[in-house]
């Protein structure tokens, strides 16, 4: 009851706020939705710390709620599908996930929501809505070196919901430093169903679609950009997807 994780926080609060948010969200996902996961699998076989997931980003709330209930279900013993609710019973506390401080300050919701393992960082390349350059705060890399090496991080590296958006080269740093087990994914269908920030419906009876990849091979010998390339690659946002996805726009219907 009287846990703590290595932040100091309360292990019992955080348990209770996702269980009470994913019952919020539970069903709208399995009924206002149609959910396809493949390769959640995966999830049982992670060793249990450096678990670091990369995915492409498409809402701000939307995303890391739905990782939430494949993880909690797989973890549970029902992989690829999130009718079970693994979160109730919430096996696995030290998984923790990547947000902008704005974001999750923007109200009493998002603060609320923080407490289910949010780790959060100033960008150093953007502020309400602007375009910046300011330094990275090395607490806030310390902290996500923390819960990397506590647990499982999950991390968007484009830093914005904008599709095929470069890559942030911090993503690569923290890989090239701890060396974890990078496991891509790939989603579809948040944008379409969702408003930005994930909270608003727009398209019902839509698919939400989840792809969990095999671990990345990385050769950690390589520079980051390159490490940065492989993993744009392989969450599908980089300029051969974007490419790709022009040209599909272009067919004839």
């Amino acid at each position: 009851m009287f846990k703590r994780n290595i932040f100091n926080q309360s292990v019992l609060l955080k348990k209770s706020t996702i269980r009470f948010f994913g019952s919020i969200v539970y069903f709208r996902f399995n009924y206002r939705y149609k959910a396809r996961i493949e390769g959640a699998e995966l999830f049982q076989k992670l060793p249990d710390q450096n678990v670091l997931i990369i995915s492409n980003h498409q809402t701000y709330f939307a995303d890391v709620s739905f990782f939430f209930h494949a993880i909690y279900a797989a973890i549970s013993g029902r992989p690829n599908t999130i009718k079970y609710p693994g979160f109730l019973r919430c096996k696995k506390h030290n998984i923790y996930y990547v947000a902008a401080e704005e974001t999750m300050k923007a109200g009493f919701l998002p603060k609320l929501l923080a407490l289910s393992g949010a780790v959060t960082i100033n960008r150093s390349w953007r502020a309400n809505g602007q375009n910046v350059r300011r330094k990275v705060d090395r607490s806030e890399t310390q902290n996500i070196d923390k819960a990397l090496q506590d647990g499982w991080l999950i991390t968007f590296p484009q830093g914005t919901t904008t599709p095929y958006a470069p890559g942030r080269i911090g993503t690569a740093i923290i890989a090239k430093k701890h060396k974890p087990i990078v496991v891509p994914v790939v989603i579809d269908g948040f944008r379409r169903s969702f408003d930005k920030k994930g909270l608003r419906k727009k398209m019902k009876n839509s698919e939400l679609r989840m792809r969990i990849k095999p671990p990345l091979e990385i050769d950690y010998s390589k520079t980051v950009e390159e490490i940065m390339a492989q993993m744009m690659e392989a969450i599908e946002q980089s300029p051969n997807y974007n490419t790709m996805a022009q040209i599909k726009k272009q067919e004839p219907k």
